[in-house]
């Protein structure tokens, strides 16, 4: 099974930048995209074969996330839940028989930190939820998670010590969350492997230079290890300030 993940900053934006060709040449089970920043009634994206399940944000232009799959979900949920509202469009859920995947766009912190109070107290609330869903059937998370987990995740961590994405808080959280009973399959199977990113700013031609930050993720239950084929970067693929990532697992 082979599933993608990718930030498009803009799906109709994408589009025009060779969104489609990279679809059909990827053949994915499934593709999950973030950051669609647009209401599903304001395009028409014409994928055979695929069940297209989108949450939008309630601001136009803004957020939101779509899951296109092969297979037809047992259900379906979009946010985390009544107790926790959610009007950004930033999570949708689809169990399967054999295990529960979880797109996600995790709010930023912003620039100034912001946002970083309403960030963390997201946190809890979302590995709670992935604790729940994990304790019925194996998780399998994707998404862009808005964080650099270690130094290695990023190019200048000395300089972004403070920074939104690699505060201390912020990588605190992912790592609360990996020890509860998870793992990122990219470090599963590369654990030292420098320079691999996945968003790049569109300034100064930082991503010709590699200037980069890895802060999209596929994280599954640890029993799903077993599961694991191959993990990927697709660093090449343009149309996003990010690019695609993949996971294949033996299901």
């Amino acid at each position: 099974m082979k599933l993608i993940s990718w930030n498009v900053n803009g799906i109709r934006a994408c589009i025009t930048k060779g969104f489609l060709d990279y679809f059909k040449d990827v053949n994915a089970d499934i593709i999950c995209i973030q950051e669609t920043k647009c209401q599903q009634e304001q395009i028409t994206l014409e994928l055979e074969g695929y069940h297209q399940f989108w949450n939008d944000a309630e601001k136009k232009g803004y957020s939101g996330t779509a899951v296109f799959s092969k297979i037809k979900p047992l259900k379906v949920q979009y946010g985390l839940g009544e107790e926790f509202e959610e009007k950004e469009g930033r999570v949708i859920t689809l169990e399967y028989t054999d295990f529960y995947l979880v797109n996600v766009y995790t709010p930023n912190a912003k620039r100034d930190l912001a946002r970083l109070d309403y960030r963390l107290e997201w946190e809890d609330r979302f590995r709670q939820y992935l604790i729940e869903l994990d304790a019925v059937k194996p998780v399998v998370l994707c998404g862009d998670l808005n964080v650099a987990h270690t130094e290695i995740d990023l190019k200048n961590p000395k300089s972004n010590k403070k920074n939104s994405g690699f505060t201390e808080e912020e990588r605190e959280k992912m790592t609360k969350l990996l020890e509860s009973g998870f793992v990122d399959t990219f470090r599963y199977f590369y654990p030292t492997q420098e320079l691999s990113y996945t968003w790049w700013s569109y300034m100064n031609k930082v991503r010709e230079r590699n200037i980069g930050w890895r802060i999209d993720y596929f994280i599954v239950s640890n029993r799903l290890r077993d599961n694991l084929v191959n993990a990927d970067i697709h660093s090449t693929v343009l149309g996003s300030d990010h690019c695609p990532i993949a996971l294949e697992l033996s299901m």
